[in-house]
């Protein structure tokens, strides 16, 4: 069995984990922290864990961390990168749910989180969690770095038609949507329903802390410099993202063409499906953990539309940040996402 650890059990990524953890067969729970509700049966805060995890929460200082072979962190930016060193040298695998490690750049990590990291050292060595693009690197990595919400939705809808050769780099956009869970379990006014409701708005346009990583991503890929505009909305749903990415190809490239880059690309796997011939809307990722894309031309114009939809706590993460926890990072808005 593997011994599995969770550092902050209590926010919307952390009840998520413990959802699929413990319908693993191979999978055994041994510690669970939280240092607010320390002492309380997880049940009693999850019900639907019921039967399923039968643990009580225990303050991280008390937890025998080192003890288990994989470690969790669904907490806020800037807690596991004070811990991750210790374990890693203790033999234990992190798997940090944050962004603590998915920015290979120190300076640019630093000035969009707006801390100090606190062990660079360990960041170069850090996977990149999208197992689409890096399956076999994750199987031996020691530190995973989970990639955020966006960051998935948008990478895997653009990823395939950069493989293919059929859309211009300097000019990629990425229209984004998100549900309100995006923000964390927190009581906070701008997502309370008689705010949130019956209404739609574009938030952190100056720019968003997720665009360096999805810019990292997309350029390593290509193995070239990307410009990219990313610009997040808040809607009033719960869980989905829905990105809508309008790209640039050759104007030669047909629509049957990009779909085929979408379906034969060797990022297909078991959490990432193509359709084709049909609309995309969030309700189609709700569930486990599948991204569907969905890849169309238009027909007076040389642009192709890439969109993907991605079941917000099922692949990627939606975070757990402490409530009155500034967003921090360059042009940051209320609702800036926890992870």
């Amino acid at each position: 069995m593997i011994k599995v650890g969770v550092v902050g059990g209590t926010g919307y990524t952390g009840v998520e984990l413990l959802r699929l953890l413990a319908q693993h067969p191979e999978v055994e729970i041994k510690a669970i922290t939280s240092r607010g509700d320390a002492g309380v049966p997880v049940a009693d805060m999850f019900p639907s864990l019921r039967r399923r995890v039968d643990l009580r929460f225990v303050d991280p200082q008390s937890a025998n961390l080192a003890a288990c072979d994989v470690v969790f962190f669904a907490t806020p930016n800037g807690i596991a990168m004070q811990q991750a060193a210790d374990l890693v040298a203790a033999g234990v695998k992190v798997i940090d749910l944050a962004a603590d490690f998915r920015i290979s750049d120190i300076a640019e990590w630093e000035k969009w989180y707006g801390m100090k990291h606190a062990c660079p050292e360990l960041v170069a060595e850090a996977v990149y969690g999208l197992p689409e693009v890096n399956r076999a690197a994750i199987k031996s990595a020691r530190i995973v770095a989970n990639p955020g919400c966006y960051p998935t939705a948008v990478q895997l809808g653009f990823l395939p038609l950069v493989e293919a050769g059929v859309i211009e780099l300097d000019g990629l956009i990425a229209d984004s949507k998100s549900g309100v869970s995006g923000a964390g379990r927190k009581a906070e006014t701008h997502i309370l329903f008689a705010e949130s409701a019956d209404n739609f708005q574009a938030y952190g346009v100056a720019g968003h802390r997720h665009l360096p990583e999805i810019r990292q991503g997309l350029s390593r890929f290509a193995g070239a410099p990307v410009g990219l505009t990313f610009v997040p909305h808040l809607t009033t749903l719960i869980r989905p993202d829905l990105c809508a990415p309008p790209d640039a190809p050759d104007s030669r490239n047909s629509c049957d063409a990009l779909r085929t880059s979408q379906e034969r690309c060797r990022l297909a796997g078991p959490f990432r499906r193509a359709l084709c011939g049909r609309g995309l809307c969030g309700c189609h990722a709700q569930g486990f953990a599948p991204v569907h894309a969905l890849c169309s031309l238009g027909k007076h114009v040389s642009h192709c539309r890439s969109s993907t939809a991605r079941g917000r706590r099922g692949g990627g993460a939606v975070g757990h940040r402490q409530p009155g926890q500034g967003s921090g990072g360059a042009g940051g808005t209320k609702h800036e996402h926890s992870v």
